[in-house]
């Protein structure tokens, strides 16, 4: 899903979530929200990893031009490629925050809520495009896609 959907979508989650709970206060509806999206910051590090480029801008527009390229084809053929290693999305990242959100710091269960959204909705997108499932688990991607090309 593209950033800015995810962004009006944890918005609205966040805001929805601030008005059903009062428990609630608007600094944890804050860092519900921006996890709902800053979570993707691993596709980011991942760009310059590969293209030694910082400019985020450029990310942005490479993987749009991904996301195009691989929207033309047909699914046979987009699940020959892979789109990268995304540390922070799967089930193992969840897993230590949820603990650490119950051992450490609330906090981290906040964050633990913003990530599992911006998941869920990457996997509706995934159904929704008859896409493979990845980044659901880290570990997984990484030992079945990692002899999967790179799109280009």
């Amino acid at each position: 899903m593209i950033p800015r959907y995810h962004i009006i979508l944890g918005f609205l989650f966040s805001l929805i979530l601030f008005l059903i709970f009062p428990n609630i206060i608007l600094i944890e509806a804050g860092i519900i929200f921006f996890s709902s999206f800053l979570i993707d910051v691993d596709h980011y590090i991942f760009y310059i990893l590969k293209s030694k480029d910082l400019s985020l801008r450029n990310a942005i527009k490479y993987f749009l031009a991904n996301r195009k390229k691989l929207k033309k084809i047909s699914p046979e053929k987009r699940n020959k490629f892979y789109s990268g290693f995304c540390f922070l999305h799967g089930i193992e990242v969840l897993l230590i925050l949820f603990l650490l959100g119950i051992f450490v710091s609330k906090y981290f269960l906040l964050i633990f809520i913003g990530f599992t959204f911006h998941i869920c909705l990457d996997i509706l997108e995934e159904v929704c495009n008859n896409s493979r499932f990845d980044k659901i688990s880290i570990i997984y991607d990484f030992i079945k896609y990692k002899k999967l090309k790179l799109l280009k």
